[in-house]
């Protein structure tokens, strides 16, 4: 059987979409990344843009088309307070503010652009990811940290939600 999960880049509106998108699993991934020069962490999060849709839509008791420019002051209302209620990151004991960057659409994904501040080390990360678990019970979260050229990856699924890692 196959499940095609890209769309040919001809295709532009959600309707269209919406009939040729057809994915068997749900499954976002997080990168976390430390720029030492920046003393940041920037975080992408990328995930189908139907189920994102669909869960702003459901949290926020609204409608919306991601693909629309004049919804594009809502996404960037909705994606900071959904990110900051659903995805929690403490670095040494410490939670951190997730700062939004923006949004991009690429064919059936989107990427949700963060980062924190004033990060001089990293020894200590705690994540509470409960991400698109509203959505879905069959939701799978994977998260990717690299860390001064270290990379450590897990993934969560449905009912977990937390993680720990030392580097």
């Amino acid at each position: 059987m196959v499940f095609p999960l890209f769309i040919p880049d001809n295709v532009a509106t959600k309707n269209a979409l919406e009939e040729k998108v057809y994915h068997p699993f749900y499954v976002s991934v997080v990168e976390i990344e430390k720029n030492t020069a920046e003393k940041t962490l920037e975080i992408s999060y990328k995930f189908f843009t139907d189920d994102f849709e669909n869960t702003l839509e459901k949290k926020f008791n609204t409608s919306l088309d991601i693909y629309a420019d004049k919804d594009k002051v809502s996404f960037d209302k909705f994606i900071p307070a959904y990110i900051n209620n659903s995805f929690v990151l403490t670095i040494n004991g410490h939670r951190v503010s997730l700062n939004y960057i923006g949004y991009e659409i690429e064919k059936e994904s989107v990427y949700c652009y963060f980062e924190v501040k004033n990060i001089t080390s990293v020894k200590t990360i705690d994540i509470n990811n409960r991400l698109l678990y509203d959505f879905i019970n069959d939701q799978i979260n994977i998260m990717h940290i690299i860390i001064n050229g270290k990379r450590q990856s897990m993934k969560l699924s449905y009912p977990d939600t937390k993680t720990a890692l030392v580097f």
